[in-house]
């Protein structure tokens, strides 16, 4: 049975039960993961998904279920679910179903090439890489990780205000871990590339830079303690504005879990500091013509020149607040409830490029690296103690790696004293999100070492 007379048949049945708006949410996936150990594969795995929920109104109360049989033999029980569902619903939040946005932007995030590499090929790439990375220095010991990954997922909205919408997207990711060793001094390089161009990875150029992240690392001492002008690289940059992601969800702002909460219109960060939000962005893993409750996604600036412009809402805290949603509902799988996430959210750049910003810090610290990032952050407080490594800056130029330090300090305060942004944006691994920044100059932050 196609998808439309399928839910089509849902939504009869749950009339006759007495189900008032319904909505329902189909995806579907597969994804390949492919690891290289010793020039032979050493992990594969290959899952595929489906399943299908839905959504109703039952008593004014809003219900879920959902099934991974997508046939006529799930409706009843996906009905009764919801009945049951909405029943034991004690949230006085009112849910509503949309009725649809009146104009949606076409976005590309389905290349048919990706889906024609063949398998085959996937495999001589990643032994590829992991050759490349033990060929490039003799210092390189051995490759920890070497993985290609990829993934196609569809997913179809439809509900009983006539709306019905379909997407279908696909990625592929890879990354490649290498330990370098000089004596008793052992350090690791990462690198990694995205996207769904599989002809533009080039496995010479990812490996390089994981090789050379390692090997620059070697002979890394510590610094003594103080207050520093740091840069926080690109990576490290994104890996921090991820962790803190959560602050500018309105849910968490209405349940007092953010201290951005009466901060709209207010200056929070530095005038060099803008935070957008773009689900049109080209090349973007998180671009999307509508979020996880079919409302068109936008364009917004969340922070503009330090002033806090919005939060990211779904319909719910839309209407709690009073104001129209941001399109920024999220449905991980058919399997969650309705949550709130950014799309492709990065950290706008700047126009000086990261030797600049060397040049111009004089003396100080870049950070290259985070750790304990799960553990060593607040992201309600703020606060933050992570161990890093990196390398020091005397007279404008490196003068060696860094390793055994902790920086500590808090983000709502880092981004007041953001003195510089750089040109190199750089995203990370997609994830819920996918979530960039460029270098940024910060005027102090404390360091722990020596």
């Amino acid at each position: 049975m196609d998808k439309k007379s399928l839910i089509e048949k849902i939504f009869g049945e749950g009339k006759k039960q007495g189900l008032g708006d319904m909505e329902v949410y189909y995806s579907s996936g597969r994804s390949l993961s492919l690891k290289v150990f010793k020039k032979e594969l050493d992990g594969y795995s290959l899952s595929e998904s489906e399943g299908i929920s839905l959504r109703g109104v039952y008593n004014g109360k809003m219900g879920y279920s959902y099934s991974e049989k997508v046939d006529e033999s799930s409706i009843e029980l996906l009905v009764r679910n919801v009945i049951e569902n909405a029943t034991v619903i004690d949230s006085d939040d009112e849910e509503y179903i949309y009725e649809g946005s009146k104009e949606y932007r076409e976005v590309k995030t389905f290349d048919e090439e990706l889906e024609k590499v063949e398998e085959s090929d996937k495999i001589k790439f990643v032994k590829k890489l992991e050759a490349e990375a033990l060929s490039l220095d003799k210092r390189v010991e051995s490759v920890d990780s070497c993985v290609y990954g990829d993934g196609y997922g569809e997913a179809i909205i439809s509900n009983t205000k006539g709306l019905y919408l379909h997407d279908k997207s696909n990625l592929a990711y890879t990354y490649v871990q290498v330990v370098a060793k000089d004596g008793n001094d052992i350090k690791t390089g990462f690198a990694y590339r995205t996207g769904n161009d599989f002809s533009k990875f080039d496995p010479k150029e990812i490996a390089k830079e994981a090789v050379k992240e390692a090997t620059a690392l070697l002979g890394a001492k510590s610094v003594k303690s103080g207050d520093y002008p740091v840069i926080i690289r690109n990576n490290a940059a994104a890996d921090l504005l991820e962790s803190f992601s959560s602050i500018f969800s309105a849910e968490n702002v209405q349940k007092d879990l953010s201290l951005l909460k009466g901060k709209l219109g207010q200056k929070i960060g530095s005038d060099k500091f803008t935070v957008i939000d773009d689900p049109y962005l080209e090349e973007g893993l998180s671009s999307k013509s509508f979020d996880g409750e079919g409302v068109a996604c936008k364009y917004k600036k969340v922070i503009d020149k330090g002033v806090l412009k919005t939060y990211l809402h779904n319909l719910k805290t839309a209407k709690k607040d009073g104001i129209e949603t941001t399109g920024n509902a999220s449905k991980g799988s058919y399997k969650s409830s309705i949550d709130i996430s950014p799309s492709n959210f990065y950290v706008e750049k700047g126009e000086k490029s990261l030797d600049e910003m060397i040049s111009k810090i004089g003396s100080g610290i870049m950070i290259t690296e985070l750790q304990g990032l799960h553990s060593g952050l607040n992201s309600i407080s703020g606060d933050f103690s992570l161990a890093a490594l990196g390398y020091e800056i005397k007279d404008g130029k490196i003068a060696g790696p860094v390793e055994q330090i902790t920086v500590a300090g808090n983000y709502f305060e880092m981004i007041k004293n953001i003195e510089d942004v750089g040109s190199d944006l750089k995203f990370g691994l997609p994830g819920e999100a996918y979530i960039g920044s460029p270098s940024l100059k910060i005027k102090k932050l404390a360091i722990a070492g020596e």
